[in-house]
């Protein structure tokens, strides 16, 4: 019987031991059978393993993380001058009726785009092309895969 609490107890020790070394220290932890890894890095990285990351001092333009994501797409032109016009009116349409939603115009060879949103899911994104298409004022609107940006706390 002691045996065994013995055992429980070193187990309990062992796993909690385990749990408290950083990613650096289980890769260079020699395994039978399987190669050595050793990594060299600088002490200040050890330090800032397992650390939450703050953004309170960074610009607005560095607080984002860019992913795979979907944006719905209202606008799509040529490389005309009209186009670019009328990539930055849909843009303003949807400001308009969509206050909370981002907007991004730019121009990709060869035609002026305007699409909305940073959706993680494409169930997300179809909500807001529902909502959009529903106005009956954006006539193209679709999903489209796409970098978006994603805020940091």
């Amino acid at each position: 019987m002691i045996k065994n609490i013995l055992s429980f107890i070193f187990t309990v020790f062992a796993v909690a031991a385990s749990a408290q070394t950083t990613i650096v220290e289980s890769l260079q932890v020699e395994k039978s059978g399987q190669g050595r890894v050793t990594v060299h890095h600088d002490a200040s990285i050890s330090s800032l393993i397992g650390k939450r990351f703050v953004s309170a001092g960074l610009p607005e333009s560095q607080r984002m993380i860019k992913t795979r994501g979907y944006r719905v797409q209202v606008y799509a032109g040529n490389n005309s001058r009209q186009a670019r016009n009328d990539a930055n009116s849909v843009a303003e349409k949807v400001k308009e009726k969509f206050p909370e939603m981002p907007v991004y115009t730019f121009f990709q060879p060869p035609r002026w785009l305007c699409r909305v949103g940073d959706y993680k899911s494409i169930e997300e994104a179809h909500v807001a092309m529902m909502l959009l298409k529903n106005t009956g004022v954006f006539k193209e609107v679709a999903i489209v895969r796409e970098q978006i940006n994603i805020p940091i706390e």
